[in-house]
C-alpha cells in the first residue's frame, strides 16, 4: 500500500533509510502503534537523503523490497513510497513529505511523525527543522534513561518543550509535552522513554563483513524474511 487508506483517523509517518530494515524498527512501530492506538504506521524507506549524499549502501529498490518483507503480516504497518526517489534527483525532505502526506489524508485524520532518538538527536540540522514538529507531532522512541535535557538540547533552536502528562497503554509508557515555538505556537511530543532498542543498521552492515558470524549476527538482528533476502542478494558483504 503506497497510500492510507480512507478509514485510518490516526496515521505515523516512519521515514527512513531502512538499509536493512531491523527488529528495532519493528520494535518502535510496534510500541508506538499501541501506546497511541495508530490505525497506521508508515513505513518510508527514503530516496536521497541530504545529510547523507554518499547514499544508502543497498539500493531503493533492495531497500523498499526488504521493508516490505519486514512488515508483512504485522498488524498496522504498511509500506509507503512516499519518500521514493525523485526524477530531479532532488533529495528528500521530511518537511515536504510530511506537507504532502497531509494533504493526501481524509479529513480528521491526524497525522504523526515517528522517530528514534537517533533520528531526534540530528533534528537540528534537517531542511526547515523548525517546522516539523508543526507540521506533525512527533513520537519519539528514546532508550531507557535518556535526560529530558538531552532532548531539548536536540530541538532546533528557539524550540522548547513543556511537561503536559503521561499515560500507559499496552505497557508502553507515554511521556506527553507541548513544543512551543518563540511565537506561542504549540504542538503536541509524544516520548516513548522505555524502549531498550540498541539495534543499528550500521552494526547490522558491519556485521555482514564478519567473517563466520555474520549469519548469525543477521538472524538475530533481522525478521527472518530479511535476512534471508540480505543473504540471497549479497548484499552488505565485503568487495
Amino acid at each position: 500500500m503506497n497510500e492510507p487508506a480512507s478509514g485510518y483517523r490516526r496515521v505515523a509517518y516512519f521515514g527512513g533509510s531502512f538499509d536493512p530494515p531491523h527488529l528495532g524498527h519493528l520494535a518502535v512501530a510496534r510500541a508506538a502503534r499501541d501506546a497511541l492506538e495508530l490505525d497506521a504506521v508508515l513505513f518510508a524507506p527514503v530516496g536521497a537523503q541530504p545529510l547523507k549524499p554518499q547514499g544508502s549502501t543497498a539500493s531503493f529498490e533492495d531497500r523498499v523490497a526488504m521493508t516490505r518483507l519486514a512488515i508483512a503480516g504485522e498488524p498496522g504497518c504498511t509500506l509507503s513510497l512516499a519518500d521514493a526517489p525523485r526524477s530531479s534527483g532532488e533529495p528528500n525532505y521530511t518537511l515536504e513529505t510530511l506537507e504532502r502526506l497531509r494533504g493526501e489524508l481524509p479529513a480528521g485524520c491526524t497525522l504523526y511523525c515517528l522517530m528514534g532518538a537517533d533520528s531526534f538527536f540530528g533534528l537540528r540540522r534537517w531542511h526547515r527543522a523548525a517546522e516539523i514538529p508543526f507540521a506533525a507531532p512527533l513520537i519519539v522512541a528514546s532508550r531507557p534513561g535518556q535526560p529530558l535535557e538531552g532532548l531539548r538540547e536536540a530541538l532546533p533552536e528557539g524550540l522548547n518543550l513543556e511537561p503536559t502528562g503521561s499515560w500507559i497503554r499496552s505497557g508502553t509508557e507515554v511521556c506527553v509535552y507541548a513544543v512551543v515555538n518563540p511565537a506561542g505556537d504549540r504542538a503536541p511530543f509524544y516520548l516513548l522513554p522505555g524502549l531498550d532498542v540498541e539495534i543499528s543498521a550500521s552494526e547490522i552492515r558491519a556485521q555482514g563483513h564478519a567473517a563466520g558470524q555474520g549469519e548469525t549476527a543477521r538472524e538475530e538482528l533481522l525478521p527472518g524474511a530479511v535476512a534471508a533476502y540480505v543473504r540471497d542478494h549479497g548484499l552488505y558483504r565485503q568487495g
